[in-house]
This record gives structure tokens, C-alpha cells and sequence, in this order.
């Protein structure tokens, strides 16, 4: 036998042993993995418009249609061709069905597509005997202890167990800090909504 052929013939049970190492692997990786397992997926919160907010609106192919525009303090913005409509409280893809919807009247089939130039309105508040009293901008979500810590910590005589956080409808929530940082009632390190105020007695 040639020593060409006795190669060849090694290369291929070394080829063929490495393919069943590879099936047996991933055979194991798929009984470990649990049978209802599915792709985790970010979880994604709509922005909900608010007074201040400043709303980019584009309407394909229809320049004269495309503009920024204020939420005003009244929660209305005003379109053109449509006059005021309701924005706050609502998100930008709420915004757009409606604009789509008033301009089918004026344009065959609109494109429309709302986005938020500047988020204005997202501000939560922290008052009371921390460093730093003030408005915090919610450009990015934020927790409690979050917004704590950018307004300084706490003042020394501090009540850390007796936080209140006062949402926009007046509901209020209480935050005990002493349990937080011994790692305990982790779940009320919620995230803040737009005009939460925090309040540290």
C-alpha cells in the first residue's frame, strides 16, 4: 500500500471523527437547553409625549407638510392641513396614525413618520434633604436610587426609610433605602416616570 494512499485514508478518519465530536457536542447543547427556551428580547417602553416636547414630523414627498413642532402647554400640537390635535399622553406612533389618517382627506396614501427631536417633558424631580434639589432629565431610564445619587446623596439627618416618590396622578409610593442597601425589598427601585418627584424628609 502507498504511503500517499495510508494518508489519505488517516486524514479521513481524523476528519470523519472530528464531524462526530461536533454533532455529539451540540446533541449535548441541545438537551441542556430547556425545551421552552426562546431568544431573550429587550424590553422596550414607548415614549409617552408630554408638554415641552419638541416633535418632528415627516410626511414623505411632502415637504411643505414636514415641521417641527412644540407640544404646547395644553398638550396640542398643530399640524398643517389638520389644524390642533392631542399629543400628550399619547407615543409618536400614535401621533403619526392620527396625522396619516386626517391627511388621507389632502394627499393619496401619506407617509407619515413622528419621532421626538428633544424630550423635554421626560424630567423627574428629587427634593427634600438630599445635596442636590432638582429636576433630573429622563434622556435615559432611571431608578430611584438613580436620581439619589445624581442629586448628591442624602443630608445627614436624612430620614433614608421614609422616601416618598409622587407620581403625576398623585399616587405615592414609598421607597425605604436602609432596606435597599442591605439588599433587601429590591423591587421598589422602580423606575421613574415623567414628573415623578422623589422626596427625602
Amino acid at each position: 500500500m502507498s504511503r500517499d494512499l495510508v494518508l489519505g485514508g488517516v486524514r479521513a478518519v481524523m476528519a470523519g471523527g472530528l464531524l462526530l465530536l461536533g454533532l455529539a457536542a451540540g446533541a449535548r447543547a441541545q438537551q441542556q437547553r430547556p425545551a421552552n427556551a426562546a431568544p431573550a428580547a429587550p424590553t422596550r417602553v414607548e415614549y409617552t409625549i408630554g408638554p415641552g416636547d419638541v416633535l418632528q414630523i415627516v410626511v414623505r414627498k411632502e415637504p411643505d407638510l414636514s415641521r417641527d413642532v412644540l407640544v404646547r402647554l395644553d398638550g396640542r400640537i398643530t399640524v398643517p392641513l389638520l389644524g390642533d390635535l392631542d399629543a400628550e399622553g399619547r407615543s409618536p406612533k400614535q401621533i403619526s396614525e392620527d396625522i396619516a389618517r386626517g391627511l388621507a382627506r389632502f394627499v393619496n396614501d401619506p407617509w407619515v413618520t413622528v419621532a421626538v427631536g428633544q424630550a423635554l417633558s421626560a424630567r423627574a424631580y428629587v427634593i427634600g434633604q438630599v445635596v442636590r434639589s432638582g429636576e433630573i432629565p429622563l434622556s435615559v431610564p432611571l431608578t430611584v436610587v438613580q436620581a439619589l445619587a445624581l442629586s448628591g446623596g442624602f443630608k445627614e439627618f436624612a430620614k433614608r426609610d421614609a422616601i416618598m416618590v409622587v407620581g403625576r396622578d398623585r399616587k405615592v409610593a414609598t421607597f425605604d433605602f436602609k432596606k435597599f442597601e442591605t439588599g433587601r425589598d429590591l423591587e421598589q427601585n422602580v423606575t421613574l416616570k415623567p414628573g415623578d418627584t422623589v422626596v427625602v424628609p
